[in-house]
């Protein structure tokens, strides 16, 4: 089974499936852009779900390129996948610690049995992961293998990161 792959433009928070993936910080206690934005959504419950996931080191609940899966509270989404992306360099190893996020995140979507997950542009906000870059490792990470999903959507909320992401895994 392979999932099909859409790109909307909307608001991550809204949207009725198994999970949606949070760009989280390593201390996953919420934040600004898309995370602050899911902690809101789904209420101070998931703050706290988030403080009783175990710190792999002081500070740290997940490290970049990992993810960490939560109940959804509040959100139409059943679930939460916190994922951390790299802080943009330039360097090489960006584009390996962006695909490992994403494939973190969809390995939990697939080991929970979720059907749907929803991805936000991971490290295009404050991390400054340019755009174009970001959807590039994202399809190809998308088109690595037959995730055993029924869809996986990019949920974009800007027009231009929309058209990016769209241009991108359409291809």
């Amino acid at each position: 089974m392979s999932a099909s792959v859409s790109v909307v433009q909307g608001d991550l928070t809204q949207q009725d499936v198994g999970a949606i993936v949070n760009a989280a910080n390593e201390r996953m206690l919420g934040g600004g852009g898309v995370d602050g934005a899911i902690h809101r959504a789904a209420g101070p419950e998931l703050l706290r779900a988030c403080r009783a996931v175990p710190e792999v080191r002081p500070g740290v609940r997940c490290p970049t390129g990992e993810a960490r899966i939560t109940p959804g509270f509040r959100l139409l989404a059943r679930y939460v996948i916190h994922t951390v992306g790299p802080v943009y360099g330039g360097r090489p190893s960006d584009a390996d610690r962006l695909a490992s996020a994403l494939r973190s995140s969809l390995r939990l979507a697939v080991d929970h049995d979720l059907g749907t997950v929803a991805f936000p542009a991971i490290s295009c906000g404050v991390y400054g992961y340019p755009a174009d870059e970001a959807a590039a490792v994202a399809a190809s990470v998308v088109a690595e293998r037959a995730w055993a999903l029924d869809e996986i959507r990019f949920v974009l909320f800007s027009k231009p990161l929309f058209d990016v992401f769209r241009e991108a895994l359409h291809r």
